[in-house]
């Protein structure tokens, strides 16, 4: 299973960075590919759903996120559509005055996804590097 893991320093609190990143609409701020993150239903709780719409190998990929479980230092995400599935555990820790997050995603794949991904490994890592740039930016704004 394909997976990429980043940790990003910031100098927001753990009381801030949370409650940010747990409304996933703010993805549009922080995540590099997404460019739009829509509320379906729900109230933030575990089984609240996002429409997210991300670009990624120069396409458009949609994927519907349900947040699965939330505990005091973080929670798990999961993406689905009809060929990917991205389940993001993403855990926040506190770092001096300011925070540690730690952001793990995880893929898996089905028809000719799950014989490609090998090739698109390079462009999931580069997307995580620049996620985590952005990440940082976005939580040392707050």
């Amino acid at each position: 299973m394909p997976t990429v893991q980043r940790t990003v320093k910031t100098t927001a609190t753990p009381a801030q960075v949370l409650p940010y990143l747990l409304d996933f609409e703010n993805a549009v701020e922080w995540d590099h590919g997404t460019v739009t993150c829509e509320l379906l239903s729900g109230d933030g709780s575990p089984g609240t759903i996002w429409h997210n719409v991300s670009r990624f190998a120069g396409r458009t990929v949609d994927l519907d996120y349900t947040l699965e479980s939330v505990s005091d230092h973080g929670f798990v995400i999961v993406g689905r559509n009809e060929t990917t599935t991205s389940r993001d555990t993403i855990t926040v820790s506190p770092d001096g005055t300011g925070s540690s997050v730690d952001y793990r995603a995880e893929f898996s794949f089905t028809g000719l996804g799950r014989w490609l991904w090998p090739v698109a490994m390079p462009l999931l890592s580069k997307l995580g590097n620049d996620t985590a740039r952005s990440l940082k930016s976005a939580l040392d704004r707050l």
